[in-house]
C-alpha cells in the first residue's frame, strides 16, 4: 500500500487528519496483516512522538480519520468524541430507494457472536442508545446515494441502522450485506471543536468506488456536501 503521506487532508501542531483508504485497518488483524499502525512511523512530520488514532473506521470504509499528534490533545479529542460534540457525515450507497427523504433512525445496537458467524450487532431494546440522521442525495438503477450523520458512535452503527432503519444494506457489506465488491461507506467529513482555536476539520473526496457504481463526487458537490 502507498505512504499515507499524500492522504493527509489536515495538519496542525495537535491534528491530523488522513483519508484513510478502504482496505486499511485502523487496530492490527489477527491475521497479521498490514494495518495504520505500520504507517504512524511516516506520519510524524518532524515530531518525536507518532500519531495515535483518536477513534475507529471499519476495515472496509474510506475516509476522514483523526489522529492526535500528542497526548494531551488524544485525551482532549477522545472526551469530544465521547462528548458526542464531533461532527461527523459520512455517505453511502445502499441496495434500496427509502420512500422518505430524509429521517433519522433511532435503534441501540448490541454485540452478539457465534462460533459460525462471528460476531456482529443486532437492534436490541437493551443495547446502547445509538441515533443516526440520514438524508437522500440520489438514486439510481434502484440503488440510492445517502448522508448519514451519526449523533452517537457505535460500533457498525451506520451500517446497521442502514439495514434495519432503512430496510437496506450498504452495497459490499461483507457482514449485513452481500459483501459482492468494494463496500461503498465513506467518511466524507469531520470536524472537531477545539474552543477558541478554530475546528480540525476536513473533507474526504469519494474514492473511485462510488463513481463506478453511478455516484460519483458531483453530486455531493451539488447537494452542498
Amino acid at each position: 500500500m502507498a505512504l499515507l503521506t499524500d492522504h493527509v487532508l489536515f495538519i496542525d501542531g495537535e491534528a491530523l487528519i488522513l483519508d484513510k483508504p478502504a482496505g486499511l485497518p485502523v487496530d492490527a488483524p489477527r491475521d497479521g496483516s498490514m494495518a495504520l499502525e505500520n504507517h504512524l512511523a511516516s506520519l510524524t512530520f518532524g515530531f518525536q512522538r507518532w500519531p495515535l488514532p483518536v477513534h475507529r473506521l471499519d476495515r472496509d470504509t474510506s475516509g476522514c480519520l483523526l489522529l492526535a499528534r500528542n497526548p494531551k490533545a488524544h485525551k482532549r479529542f477522545a472526551a469530544a468524541f465521547e462528548a458526542g460534540t464531533v461532527v461527523k457525515r459520512y455517505v453511502a450507497v445502499i441496495e434500496g430507494v427509502p420512500t422518505e427523504d430524509e429521517g433519522t433512525i433511532e435503534l441501540a445496537l448490541s454485540k452478539i457472536s457465534s462460533a459460525a458467524e462471528g460476531w456482529r450487532m443486532i437492534p436490541a431494546k437493551a443495547g446502547k442508545n445509538a441515533i443516526t440522521h440520514w438524508r437522500k442525495v440520489a438514486e439510481k438503477d434502484g440503488r440510492s446515494l445517502i448522508a448519514f450523520s451519526p449523533q452517537t458512535g457505535r460500533t457498525h452503527q451506520i451500517r446497521v441502522h442502514a439495514l434495519h432503519g432503512l430496510g437496506f444494506g450498504i452495497v459490499g457489506d461483507p457482514v449485513y450485506g452481500d459483501g459482492e465488491g468494494a463496500m461503498l461507506l465513506h467518511s466524507r467529513f469531520l470536524s472537531m471543536p477545539r474552543g477558541d482555536k478554530p475546528a480540525a476539520e476536513a473533507s474526504a473526496a469519494l474514492p473511485a468506488t462510488f463513481a463506478a457504481a453511478g455516484f460519483g463526487q458531483d453530486l455531493l458537490d451539488d447537494a452542498g456536501l
